[in-house]
């Protein structure tokens, strides 16, 4: 195996600065940033609509299903539509949906959808509720109201947030089993690769959030030691923990990822423990990721701020869509960090990926892939699909689904 140049001396090199370096997975753009920076960068407007001149007023938003797929449909006076389709959350927080976030913005002109997803937060004491139970349903709504505006101006999404700066994304596949032996896990991976071509690969460690139990005695530990010798050296290897170790357990499995040269260690801590994550990125050579239960703007602040990670993961979803996503990615851009989105949008969570880092510059170096374009692909224009590792970017206006109007008039209406 190849000698691992540690972080920490590789950022004295200066090889890869700026962007360049960030898109390839090192630290050497990264620099220390203070919290009136990262303010500025949240307070930068996001959206253009430059060529809406009149108000797009939302009539109505409704929860409908087609061929097994539930998606919204909202609707403005103006005759314009746009939809959306939430992640499996669904089924439980519909009620929130309609009775805490639905109503709010009724009524609203959707061009002042920026500060609309700040007074959601208010309205009603929603605040009190603060979680992927909240921003679950704010983001579907977001999500309908960006498809309806692109639609109006026929534009893809990516031009609302400033254009898109690539077509293409490199993903990674993931099993997400922790049930299988270390062989049977290696050799899941292996197809995947084969069938995506995929240069990356995720698999779990830990018990989830087990605190240092792991879901078969010695499993991890196999796992990390037979996915570089199975897999080869030009497959980059990251590992999800889901919160399973407290510090010194975290560093004890971060250094077997390092003497592989692996990529990620993800969530090694309970993802509110953000101390005991800081002290093990502080520890470790691997970089370590975290962020996707994580619902607080000023939270990821202080990540930031303190380098508590050093790829900051909102979930698409979890945390509300995809205005605050962006705001988290500008933060980390001014750190010269990276933002992997972490992916729970259901069927076509890899569509909502592809369309957030196709604007987004400094996004890390590869992304989720949990599949799904068998199923959902041909929805899009044009429809999506994995080559050589690569997942294609949706081109037309919106969210880009193509077929929308054949979901509207075939679908069955739920709420």
């Amino acid at each position: 195996m190849r000698r691992r140049m540690k972080r920490r001396d590789f950022i004295k090199t200066g090889i890869g600065a700026g962007m360049a370096g960030i898109a390839a997975g090192c630290r050497t753009g990264q620099k220390t940033v203070d919290y009136p920076q990262l303010d500025q960068a949240l307070q930068k407007p996001l959206l253009h609509f430059e060529s809406l001149t009149h108000p797009v007023t939302v009539e109505s938003i409704e929860l409908l299903k087609y061929r097994g797929v539930h998606f919204l449909c909202a609707r403005s006076s103006e005759g314009h539509f746009g939809i959306s389709v939430p992640n499996g959350k669904i089924e439980h927080l519909y009620p929130i949906l309609f009775h805490l976030v639905v109503p709010y913005f009724i009524g609203k002109d959707a061009r002042t959808l920026e500060s609309l997803i700040e007074g959601v937060y208010v309205y009603q004491s929603n605040y009190k509720m603060s979680s992927l139970a909240l921003w679950c349903p704010v983001a579907w709504v977001e999500f309908a109201l960006l498809d309806l505006l692109g639609r109006a101006v026929n534009r893809h999404v990516s031009d609302l947030f400033g254009g898109q700066v690539r077509s293409e994304i490199p993903i990674y596949v993931a099993s997400g089993n922790r049930d299988t032996t270390a062989e049977k896990e290696v050799n899941i991976l292996k197809k995947l690769i084969q069938e995506t071509g995929a240069k990356a690969v995720k698999f779990k460690v830990g018990g989830r959030m087990s605190k240092d139990a792991d879901s078969m005695a010695g499993r991890s530990e196999r796992l990390i030691e037979l996915s570089r010798k199975e897999l080869g050296s030009g497959v980059a290897i990251q590992a999800d923990a889901n919160g399973s170790y407290g510090v010194s357990k975290a560093v004890e499995i971060g250094k077997r990822l390092e003497a592989i040269d692996a990529h990620l260690f993800e969530e090694p801590c309970p993802f509110d423990w953000l101390d005991e994550t800081k002290r093990v990125a502080d520890t470790l050579d691997i970089f370590v990721s975290g962020g996707e239960q994580e619902s607080s703007e000023h939270r990821f602040r202080w990540m930031v701020r303190n380098r508590a990670v050093q790829v900051v993961q909102p979930d698409l979803h979890y945390y509300g869509g995809f205005i605050r996503s962006t705001r988290v990615a500008r933060m980390a851009a001014e750190a010269g960090m990276a933002v992997t989105p972490h992916i729970s949008g259901g069927d076509i969570g890899y569509a909502d990926m592809a369309n957030f880092c196709s604007y987004t510059p400094n996004i890390g170096r590869f992304h989720e892939f949990k599949g799904g374009t068998e199923k959902t692909g041909d929805l899009f224009d044009p429809p999506l699909r994995v080559r050589d590792g690569m997942l294609n970017v949706p081109k037309g206006p919106g969210m880009g689904i193509a077929r929308a109007e054949e979901m509207l008039r075939k679908a069955k209406k739920l709420y």
